[in-house]
Parts: structure tokens; sequence; C-alpha cells
């Protein structure tokens, strides 16, 4: 079923966010395969979150009107999702798996490792913004655990001296 955008042509603008026209023709797109607006919101917050790299909190009026949805809905989808980043992150985001396979195959060793290289904890971003580690409680990697994800990059298993290495690709 196709729905026509409630929205104008003229970009929207709510507290100094603009929603560009591209992300805005984007999230008409996503709409259009869906019989009821709210459930594109999860694309249209990737679709946000991919130009800015996190979604403000102005973007969630933003959406919503361009969803044509009351802007608690897309607040409520923005917070439970745990990969729809609700503040700015370093160039590079680091899920580190923290499930029961991940953590009998030494992810402690590997956690403790990534904070002392590193220098920061979960949910920090490293000073030059170049990394934020974040746990995540499954990457679906249970055979190749401990396990990770560096932006789409999927590895494992990982050991402790490795982290340089791997980092070193993302500079």
């Amino acid at each position: 079923m196709t729905h026509a955008s409630t929205s104008t042509a003229a970009p929207i603008a709510t507290d100094g966010f603009v929603l560009h026209d591209e992300d805005r023709a984007a999230i008409a797109h996503e709409r259009e395969h869906y019989p009821h607006p709210q459930a594109a919101s999860i694309e249209a917050l990737k679709i946000v979150q991919k130009r800015h790299g996190w979604v403000p909190d102005a973007a969630i009026e933003a959406i919503a009107r361009e969803l044509g949805v009351p802007p608690a809905n897309i607040e409520g989808v923005a917070t439970f999702y745990s990969l729809i980043f609700r503040q700015p992150v370093g160039r590079h985001v680091i899920l580190l798996c923290d499930s029961s396979s991940c953590f009998l195959t030494d992810y402690e060793a590997l956690r403790d490792a990534f904070f002392a290289h590193l220098g920061i904890g979960f949910g920090q971003t490293t000073p030059d913004d170049r990394f934020t580690l974040l746990p995540v409680c499954c990457l679906g990697a249970c055979d190749r655990g401990p396990a990770l994800m560096i932006g789409d990059d999927t590895y494992g298993p990982v050991t402790s001296e490795e982290i340089p290495t791997l980092l070193e690709a993302y500079a």
C-alpha cells in the first residue's frame, strides 16, 4: 500500500535540525513498503543516523512529522534499539559482545584489554573521536567468541594481543 507524504516540499526544520531532501525521499520510499507509517520508524532513524552519525533529539520531531506519527512513538523506537545512537559517537563504533557464549570464551580479558588500550570504558569515545566502545548482548557469532564488530565488520575469535593490529585498520 502506498501512502502519500504529509510533508511539504520545503526541508523540515525542528530546533535547528534540518531533515535533508535526500533523507526525506528515502524515508518516503521506506514508508511506501508498510501499511502503517510507524512501521518505517527504524529505517527512518537509520537514514538520519547514516547522515549524522547519530540521531539528535531534534531529529525525532522531524522524523515524526515526515511519517505522520506522534514524536513519542519515534522516541520509543529510538530508545529501544541499542544500535540507534542518541548521542555523538566516534568515527568507528566498536560493539563488544557480552553474551553468554562470548563471556565463556574470555570476554572479560578482551573487555579489559580494550579499556586499557583505548583508555575509555563502555559508552565512552576516545579523545580523538576515533572510537566509541559499546557492549552488545549478542552479535550472532557465538561460534567465534569472543566476538566484536567495528562498523559492519565482525571479528572473532579475538585475543587481547590482536587489538592494536585490528584497530590500525581503522585509522
